[in-house]
């Protein structure tokens, strides 16, 4: 009989530059894990994006600042939860660490940017630079 729980300690994995900061993403090799669990280093200048199917909550842990929702400035700090629900255009701003839990799991293909009047997808940006505008 297999397990049915999965223990992962975020110090094991390896970080993981994205246009948000850097992360570590436990559960995503997981194929039937119904979500992941990220912890997140917010980076100077995070980019703007979205998803269309995945709900995030992000619970942040360490640090203060905001998040942008949808153009809106919300204030946050340590053990404030946010639940940002598909479509809404989210960053966060400020040195914080975050714990984002995606629902459905982590999808490359369900991320995508606004960048001047051109939406486009993760799968159509080559990269992001340290300062979270897209090349």
């Amino acid at each position: 009989m297999s397990k049915k729980y999965n223990r992962v300690s975020f110090a094991d994995l390896s970080p993981i530059a994205c246009c948000c900061g850097t992360t570590r993403r436990a559960f995503v090799d997981d194929p039937e894990a119904p979500a992941s669990a990220h912890l997140l280093e917010v980076a100077e200048e995070p980019t703007t994006h979205y998803h269309k199917k995945t709900t995030e909550i992000y619970l942040i842990i360490e640090g203060d600042g905001f998040l942008e929702l949808d153009g809106e400035m919300v204030p946050v700090k340590p053990l404030d939860a946010i639940m940002i629900k598909p479509g809404c255009h989210h960053r966060a701003v400020g040195k914080m660490k975050i714990i984002n839990i995606p629902v459905p799991k982590h999808d490359d293909s369900d991320f995508y940017y606004t960048n001047d009047e051109n939406e486009i997808s993760l799968g159509d940006v080559p990269t992001c630079t340290a300062s979270g505008t897209i090349e």
